[in-house]
């Protein structure tokens, strides 16, 4: 790696000890040696096995469940339904005041995606719980579904989710976030050149080495230690609380140590259950994602829809961008409203833009629910604008890195979302770039600073 420190000396503190300096990883170690303890190390005496039965219909009116084949197997312990949790309808994000609560923590009365959790079985051994898993027997009525996001939001598709009403999250603003800048008609009424186009992505699941799951120990006086592999513990911890209507007090989270996460064990999915089947039967609890749960049950990166709509002048410059997002949340909303909202603050692009509209929605399917992967609703927004940028450098002939120092964001900027620009250091980043990859750009693009628009 090397700095170049002659880039903003005037307003850099250099000898700091620890911003700039190479440091070793504290946990690196352990885990190089093998002795890192994660969550399923820990095994306890009397430990039962936690399995779930699973909805196989996308979209289903569950009528009834009958466990009682299921509670004669040999080895079942306790068979647990909607019923057992005290505040069974939750949403991760009402802890900063997003909600409204509108997932299940095991389903009541309908299901709204294939792989819903609708019975739990703690046995002695993970066999005797899946076997009698299988014994669950549910009646369900199968209900139309709807898999596509703009088929979702036409008038007349299936409803979804009843807690939002409609298949798209409401935001203060509406039925999308918007961001309006300058008047996006007027650009493009301007522009030479306009360009639309649609980029589009799939799921994405993060396939850790380790699977999501925990481990639960009863402490005595009502209180629990759970040792889990989430990445976000104290919403994990406070969710927690709020499902089961616990104080905080009575549990104790121990993690850290998590076997690939990437975002996708931020949902408070399987600790609740966990510690509730460890209160109820007074014995330390495992549930773990098989592999097949893993792929087929949590949370992946969101499915989008990105239309990017430019007017552009044969100058190189953007003079308007009109962007429509769509995020698939999937049935529920976990993190899926606040990654739109990011796309919204983003979708303009590192760029200088006089006229800007953007559109985001989070939108509901009968798809399994998404959540956070590694900047989710920024990458697939980036991927869509960066593309757009070469084919907009490509209509009018110019080279595709000078177009970007054309119009790419300075210090004292304003973007978008009103908010000055400061720091950028992007004509700096992508000067470095151009020496780097050999790619030569005009010097009077090399000549230019970050700190001044005329430079």
């Amino acid at each position: 790696m090397e700095l170049r420190k002659d880039y903003f000396a005037d307003v850099r503190k250099d000898g700091l000890h620890e911003i700039g300096q190479p440091r070793p990883r504290l946990d690196s170690p352990g885990h190089v040696t093998g002795k890192t303890a994660y969550f399923a190390d820990r095994n306890f005496p009397g430990m039962l096995h936690l399995k779930m039965v699973r909805s196989p219909h996308h979209h289903a009116r569950i009528r009834s469940i009958d466990t009682s084949e299921a509670e004669k197997h040999p080895g079942v312990v306790r068979v647990l339904t909607a019923r057992d949790v005290p505040h069974n309808v939750y949403t991760i994000l009402i802890l900063i005041q997003i909600g409204p609560e509108d997932e299940t923590v095991l389903a009541d009365g309908k299901v709204r995606w294939k792989g819903e959790a609708v019975v739990a079985v703690l046995a002695e051994t993970e066999r005797a719980a899946q076997e009698a898993a299988a014994k669950v027997k549910v009646d369900y009525e199968v209900l139309p579904a709807v898999f596509d996001m703009e088929e979702a939001v036409k008038p007349g598709a299936p409803l979804v989710n009843e807690y939002h009403g409609q298949n798209y999250y409401l935001y203060d603003s509406g039925e999308c976030r918007k961001v309006r800048f300058g008047d996006v008609e007027a650009g493009f009424a301007q522009a030479d050149h306009i360009l639309e186009q649609s980029y589009q992505s799939s799921p994405i699941e993060h396939a850790p080495t380790e699977t999501t799951g925990c481990v639960v120990a009863p402490e005595g006086n009502d209180r629990f230690t759970c040792y889990t592999n989430t990445q976000a513990m104290f919403f994990t911890l406070d969710n927690t609380s709020i499902i089961l209507q616990m104080p905080g007090s009575k549990l104790h989270f121990v993690g850290g140590t998590v076997g690939g996460g990437f975002g996708g064990k931020v949902d408070v999915i399987v600790e609740p259950i966990a510690i509730l089947g460890a209160k109820l039967t007074g014995r330390p609890v495992s549930f773990v994602y098989s592999r097949e749960e893993e792929m087929q049950i949590s949370s992946p990166r969101a499915a989008e829809k990105v239309v990017i709509k430019d007017g552009v002048m044969r100058d190189g410059r953007i003079v308007a961008r009109k962007v429509t997002g769509y995020t698939d949340a999937g049935a529920y909303s976990r993190h899926s409203p606040y990654g739109a909202q990011k796309g919204a603050a983003h979708y303009p692009g590192p760029y200088t833009i006089p006229n800007v509209w953007i559109d985001t929605y989070c939108v509901y399917t009968n798809r399994t629910p998404s959540s956070a992967m590694r900047g989710f609703g920024v990458t697939i927004g980036d991927f869509a604008l960066e593309v757009q940028m070469d084919k907009l450098a490509r209509l009018i002939g110019m080279d595709p890195l000078e177009f970007r120092f054309v119009n790419a964001y300075r210090d004292g900027d304003m973007k978008a979302h009103r908010q000055p620009t400061e720091g950028a250091a992007l004509i700096e980043c992508m000067q470095e770039a151009s020496r780097a990859a050999n790619w030569p750009v005009a010097e009077k693009y090399m000549a230019m600073s970050s700190y001044r628009k005329g430079a």
